[in-house]
């Protein structure tokens, strides 16, 4: 039996998005079957109530428990590897840290994102834009507080971020944070995250992969695809990598060292729930 857990994690209030419970779960269904143990963190249902912004953050209570509860479901198994199935990018907190602390000075952490996700309460009031803070140990002291072992940045390298904020690009510089964006990406293919990965040292490899770093035209359960959005995102980086781009990074790197992790996270489907929606309508189908 495999050694990797697969953590299917359907959490939305990160994000203040209810599609995400959709998301994560449509994406456990379209993985490959898998000879291991699964698990589902219990998340909530979404009922359509407003989340409440508490310490400047939404929904702050309820995640700290949804993240104290995957780790709890990672440690009764203590997996050598984990696949996460998100979910807002926050449900990679709890696995990231889990496989920091196994690992240690050995684990290196790829972070596939248009976004840095370094941001404090004190930028924004959605959680997931600040997971790779507090798994650096620089966040939210209640959640980075979950991390028992923070990340060096050193051993971190960013695939795709583009067009940050004056805000993230100074932080990015202040922590250290190596990017490869879309542009260096086209320009030298797989070979820049090939050579990052063997300067770091390390053997093992996390994967955070936020498939908002696709191009929206070309794939279009995303965020910034939703339906009759208007203005809703300008100002805001968007992804702008193909699907090709992505499957050929993270296959070449895997060559270099053994991925020990893999969160993928942020799937909006938004013509799945227009259709969910549909059928709950029609005769014989509809609610009563």
């Amino acid at each position: 039996m495999s050694q990797t857990l697969r953590l299917v994690f359907p959490q939305w209030q990160g994000g203040n998005n209810e599609l995400y419970h959709l998301g994560a779960q449509l994406l456990a269904w379209l993985a490959p079957e898998h000879d291991g143990p699964t698990e589902e963190v219990p998340v909530p249902k979404p009922d359509g109530v407003a989340l409440a912004c508490e310490e400047g953050l939404i929904a702050r209570h309820q995640l700290l428990a949804q993240a104290a509860n995957a780790r709890a479901l990672i440690d009764k198994h203590n997996p050598q590897s984990i696949v996460v199935l998100g979910g807002d990018c926050l449900v990679d907190l709890a696995p990231f840290a889990y496989l920091n602390e196994r690992y240690q000075d050995d684990l290196a952490v790829l972070w596939v994102d248009a976004h840095p996700d370094i941001m404090t309460p004190q930028q924004f009031e959605h959680a997931h834009a600040m997971v790779l803070g507090n798994l650096l140990g620089k966040g939210d002291s209640a959640f980075s507080g979950q991390v028992k072992a923070p990340i060096n940045a050193d051993k971190v390298c960013y695939v795709g971020v583009n067009e940050p904020t004056d805000w993230e690009q100074q932080r990015m510089l202040q922590l250290g944070l190596k990017n490869i964006g879309p542009e260096q990406l086209r320009e030298q293919g797989s070979q820049a995250v090939v050579e990052w990965f063997k300067a770091t040292g390390a053997k093992h490899l996390a994967i955070h992969l936020d498939l908002d770093v696709l191009d929206p035209g070309q794939f279009q359960s995303l965020l910034f695809s939703k339906p009759q959005a208007g203005d809703e995102f300008d100002g805001i980086a968007q992804g702008q990598l193909t699907i090709a781009d992505v499957v050929n990074v993270l296959t070449a790197v895997a060559k270099e060292g053994e991925v020990v992790g893999l969160g993928i996270t942020e799937h909006l489907p938004w013509s799945a729930m227009a259709l969910k929606n549909m059928l709950e309508k029609l005769p014989l189908l509809k609610k009563l």
